[in-house]
């Protein structure tokens, strides 16, 4: 495609992202509201690209992990964006619509009316993160397209591979003021989130969410804050134990817990534990039976880094009195492994004084902390900040009526993990320490769309007594509205 920027301009300049984004503001001008059609096909070109380039995209992300699932990878950063795309497509027309709106006595009645009208903010910034790169990445843009916008994205420095390569695909695929991908590390995403959008969206730790959001607060910049947090796991004494251990420790192996709404700890009593533990071990030994090392099922996690900071939880815990149990199905020997792969974990007895119960774990390190009841189990989790993510596992649905009226987080499944984020029906999306705003479907063109009101007033001038000066009528008026 023809680009409409000079080429040669180097994309790691302060002054160059102003210049994108100049550029594709006043592309937004130009076309401020774009047709069913134009959107979609932006949406059909993203989709597209998923389809063409499944393989490359799961290729970088392994490389990127020193190991990543494959077939995850094509589930959760290839299938479920296409999903999100398929979704938009399919629902933009109506969405687009105007909402009519019904007015007060007597306006409507006298031949006034009220709409919403749905338009695009503009141009709006996408800060994407390493866990999952491509999916993080598409399903907001989808939103965004949708919502008849443009978009710049800043991917993490984390993932070169998998960020050149999306840079790539996406400069490919779009005209520089449709969308457009700039690269690189901290003080270019630092750059990127002062910039003056319409709109912006970061996914990433709470710690880095602050910065994005004082920056973003220069310009007045609404946001989309999606945080991640601790996620509590609530077993309930409804609970079919092996159910949950198994639900459990797939939520929590998953990408090797590398997840921002991985179940971070369970909740359990005391007298359930021995039972969850043999059942949480037969689980993870059923998904990963052919071993750790060179399981191409099992993921790495992102870096020696991090590795280390896992083994430092561990060690920490230990030293603190809790109950280390590793999971290793096959009983190897990771002396000399190079690829990261941190072992399932469960950590028995965890309390407050453990690292591990204070930051987000973001590995496959499951911490178990006993309580007396359902109902200890939500005072605990309402003296911590509000979770992305809450599970309950119970059949009684007086607890699950309590779990969910009385804690607050971004939102709860019951009797599983991690599904209800892949529902395009569902918003998704945090609350308190673990963001704000919402996305996908319906609320994530909601979200990216000004809700602009627009009233007409009715032919005939009948109004003319809330003018002054204030007689008869405008009292009467008044009353009226004071008894109603």
């Amino acid at each position: 495609m023809t680009r409409s920027v000079n080429e040669a301009i180097d994309p790691n300049e302060s002054l160059v992202l102003g210049r994108l984004l100049d550029t594709q503001k006043q592309a937004h001008l130009r076309d401020p509201i774009p047709t069913v059609q134009v959107r979609k096909d932006r949406l059909n070109r993203l989709a597209d690209l998923l389809k063409t380039h499944n393989v490359r995209l799961q290729e970088a992300m392994s490389e990127d992990y020193g190991h990543r699932c494959h077939a995850f990878s094509e589930l959760a950063d290839i299938a479920m964006p296409y999903d999100a795309i398929s979704h938009a497509r399919r629902h933009l027309k109506s969405w687009m619509k105007p909402s009519r709106r019904r007015l007060e006595f007597p306006l409507g009645w006298l031949g006034a009316a009220g709409r919403v009208e749905y338009q695009p903010k503009g141009c709006v910034g996408i800060m994407s993160p390493w866990n999952f790169p491509v999916n993080l990445t598409v399903i907001p843009l989808s939103g965004v397209l949708a919502a008849g916008n443009r978009a710049m994205i800043k991917p993490s420095e984390l993932t070169p591979v998998t960020s050149g390569l999306m840079a790539q695909l996406i400069n490919q695929y779009f005209d520089i003021d449709e969308v457009h991908v700039v690269t690189g590390g901290v003080e270019i995403g630092t750059q990127f989130s002062a910039l003056p959008f319409d709109h912006l969206v970061f996914t990433g730790s709470t710690a880095v969410g602050r910065h994005v959001m004082r920056a973003a607060a220069e310009n007045l910049v609404p946001l989309t804050l999606e945080l991640g947090g601790k996620s509590p796991a609530i077993i309930g004494a409804s609970a079919n134990l092996a159910k949950a251990a198994t639900a459990i420790m797939y939520g929590k192996l998953l990408n090797s817990g590398q997840v921002c709404i991985a179940p971070d700890y369970v909740l359990l009593a005391k007298s359930d534990h021995e039972a969850f533990v043999k059942h949480a071990i037969a689980a993870a030994t059923k998904m990963y039976s052919n071993g750790l090392l060179l399981n191409q099922e099992y993921t790495s996690v992102l870096g020696q880094r991090n590795y280390d900071r896992l083994q430092a939880y561990i060690e920490d815990a230990q030293a603190k009195g809790a109950q280390i149990i590793s999971i290793n199905p096959t009983v190897e020997n990771d002396a000399n492994q190079h690829q990261c792969k941190f072992p399932p974990t469960l950590i028995v007895g965890a309390d407050d004084s453990m690292k591990v119960m204070q930051e987000e774990i973001f590995g496959p390190i499951l911490p178990i902390r006993m309580v007396d009841s359902t109902t200890e189990a939500i005072d605990y989790v309402n003296t911590n900040p509000h979770p992305l993510a809450l599970y309950f596992f119970g059949e009684s649905v007086k607890e699950q009526r309590q779990v969910i009226e009385r804690t607050t987080s971004g939102g709860v499944t019951v009797n599983d993990t991690i599904i209800h984020k892949s529902q395009e029906t569902l918003p998704f999306g945090g609350v308190g320490a673990s963001g704000m705003g919402r996305y996908h479907g319906h609320e994530g063109f909601l979200e990216f769309s000004h809700h602009k009101s627009v009233f007409k007033q009715m032919p005939y001038d009948l109004l003319s007594f809330l003018r002054p000066p204030y007689g008869r009528m405008f009292k009467l008026y008044c009353q009226y509205l004071l008894k109603r």
